[in-house]
């Protein structure tokens, strides 16, 4: 890397596109962010990636001739090897190389990871999980997904999926997932499930505080639940108990030093870091449960657009 070089980095995100362009010595110069618009197709979304880049880039007062690498973390599943984000449930990609459309359109070679990868290394490295030798990432929002550092490396699995634990089966028979499972997590536990229970006690005519609300979202059904709507407790109740399932298979199967919770219901509080300690405690051996910390994610919403940024550094 030379003296005058940058990376940058794109966290590709159902809601959101963030991206950062840094130094060579990891300083983030700029930032840019923007609503991904997934619903207007993939045109659309690579559009406003390319627009990310760019927008980064002019901040910083940088020069493309200057970027070393790009790094693009995406939902799963993807094929790193090929840079193919192959078919994630809430981007409207399918075998969509996002690697050779990156590479030609700026002349940077560029790189694919899974974004739920990407935040569980820049947590690793920077921010809750530092100091930690096993540590298992979980991010909570549109979807839910997940990544581990295991002894101190990032674990890919054979296939580069592992760690797609939106997709673990917690209830056979439960509702339909967008990946088309029936009884995934993400399908119980996400912003996105919580938000649709919510609507659907309104439909039914449910008395709740809710219904002052023009648009709901998960952070809705917190406040009210805080409030004391008996409806929002229900639903966080029994979402975060999923959750909590999750999560405690996840300690049963890798026996991690630190759990580390982000996205958008990581902010639900302590209702939710109280909710998922007590199932963790009932359902795992105490050896794996009491040297576990559970704990907040300490990068906030920059997790994954920080690692996405080391990894690009990596690649140098």
């Amino acid at each position: 890397m030379s003296i005058n070089s940058y990376v940058v980095g794109v966290d590709l995100g159902g809601t959101r596109i963030r991206g950062a362009i840094a130094d060579n010595k990891g300083n983030i110069l700029s930032k840019y962010k923007m609503d991904t618009n997934s619903q207007k197709g993939s045109d659309e979304v690579f559009k406003n990636i390319k627009l990310v880049i760019d927008n980064v880039i002019q901040n910083s007062n940088s020069k493309i001739i200057d970027i070393e690498s790009i790094s693009i973390a995406a939902p799963g599943p993807i094929d790193i090897n090929k840079g193919v984000i192959l078919n994630t449930p809430n981007l409207p990609f399918e075998n969509f190389n996002i690697v050779k459309k990156i590479q030609d359109a700026y002349g940077i070679r560029t790189y694919l990871e899974n974004d739920a990868n990407a935040a569980a290394i820049g947590e690793f490295m920077f921010g809750s999980g530092k100091g930690s030798k096993n540590m298992i990432y979980i991010t909570i929002s549109t979807g839910v997904g997940g990544g581990a550092v295991l002894d101190g490396k990032l674990y890919h699995g054979s296939s580069y999926n592992a760690l797609e634990i939106g997709h673990m089966t917690i209830i056979p028979d439960g509702p339909k997932c967008n990946c088309g499972n029936y009884g995934c997590l993400e399908s119980l536990s996400s912003g996105t499930a919580i938000r649709d229970q919510a609507l659907k006690f309104i439909r039914d005519g449910k008395d709740t505080s809710l219904l002052k609300y023009d648009i709901i979202t998960s952070a809705e059904v917190f406040k009210e639940a805080e409030n004391g709507d008996k409806i929002s407790k229900d639903i966080l109740d029994r979402s975060l108990n999923f959750l909590g399932i999750g999560v405690a298979n996840l300690v049963t199967m890798f026996n991690p030093d630190v759990v580390v919770i982000g996205g958008g219901v990581s902010r639900g509080g302590k209702i939710v870091f109280d909710k998922i300690r007590n199932v963790v405690n009932k359902r795992c051996f105490l050896p794996m449960s009491k040297t576990c910390k559970i704990v907040k994610a300490g990068l906030g919403d920059d997790s994954g657009l920080i690692g996405t940024v080391a990894i690009a550094m990596m690649q140098i």
